[in-house]
């Protein structure tokens, strides 16, 4: 009997230990994903509508996949983006809406892994065609000089002169990419900046830095198409809609686009009005139809004399 209470008494010994472990690594990764989200789990929760907020934990990158990555490459990484490998090898933060008692995915922030870190411009295959068109065929015109009052950087090229790393695929509505311009093949390379490549394989500037890039995900809460405010086209209307919907702060008249009027897209739909049937009009009765169809056919009858008076 002693032998039974002792080990009763041990087994729940170490299942409140165990679970006092569990909840103590569960503060300890709530506080880690508090400070490495910027808070932006706590506010997309509170948000009206929003379900289902995940946030993938990932363990840190290895110094030698880092450094391996450099080799292979020939690019030195930037300090901030290095350190956030080191904290977390990629990040993934998704969240939904609920739409008609279902969970819609909408929001996506995505920074790909080390070793997903791949260049844009894949090496030419030795069975490929001698004249297979190729994204460098884009690069024949010099068009990358700054220019204008706001200086533009010059944008990338697909040829051998830029080295493009992708860090986010938007969903198939374009590329975030790591570009590191000027180079000269065998020379590791070093500056870089973030750049947007949206599906018309034109190039548009995000930020100089990394951290800058990732304050800006963070910020536009990973929304569909938010990456088109920084173009000279705009995001789509439906993407406008979720935008004024979850980002009244950031969705102003200084990033959204004009619409063919000159005036910014708002949502002018009038329920009440759009969704009305149409108003039947009285119908006329019987006697009245009949005397409109007899008034008709006197003034018939007066026209045709006036004509016949006339031709006289």
């Amino acid at each position: 009997m002693l032998k039974e209470e002792t080990y009763l008494i041990l087994l729940k010994y170490l299942v409140a230990k165990t679970q006092m472990e569990e909840a103590k690594e569960n503060i300890l990764f709530k506080g880690f994903a508090e400070r490495l989200t910027l808070g932006i789990t706590q506010i997309l929760e509170n948000l009206p509508g929003v379900a289902d907020v995940r946030f993938a934990e990932r363990e840190p990158a290895e110094k030698r996949n880092l450094l391996s990555w450099e080799q292979k490459n020939t690019c030195i990484l930037p300090e901030d983006l290095r350190d956030f490998y080191l904290t977390t090898d990629g990040f993934t933060l998704t969240w939904s809406v609920e739409l008609d008692n279902e969970c819609v995915p909408l929001g996506c922030m995505t920074i790909n892994s080390v070793g997903r870190l791949c260049p844009l411009l894949q090496p030419v295959s030795l069975f490929s065609l001698p004249n297979a068109p190729s994204l460098a065929d884009l690069d024949w015109e010099e068009s990358s000089r700054e220019s204008g009052p706001e200086r533009v950087p010059a944008a990338p090229h697909f040829d051998a002169r830029s080295r493009i790393f992708e860090l986010d695929s938007c969903g198939g509505n374009g590329k975030v990419c790591l570009v590191y311009k000027n180079c000269t093949p065998g020379v590791v390379a070093q500056q870089n900046e973030i750049w947007f490549l949206d599906r018309s394989l034109s190039w548009h500037f995000l930020t100089a830095t990394f951290t800058a890039y990732y304050r800006l995900m963070i910020t536009h809460f990973g929304l569909p198409e938010w990456q088109y405010a920084y173009t000279p086209y705009g995001p789509s209307p439906q993407a406008k809609q979720w935008a004024s919907l979850y980002q009244p702060l950031i969705f102003s008249s200084e990033l959204i686009q004009a619409d063919a009027a000159g005036e910014p897209f708002l949502n002018k739909l009038d329920p009440s009005k759009a969704f009305k049937g149409k108003a039947k009009g009285p119908t006329p009765s019987k006697k009245q139809s009949a005397q409109c169809s007899s008034g008709s056919a006197a003034r018939g009858q007066g026209n045709t004399g006036r004509l016949g008076g006339t031709k006289r």
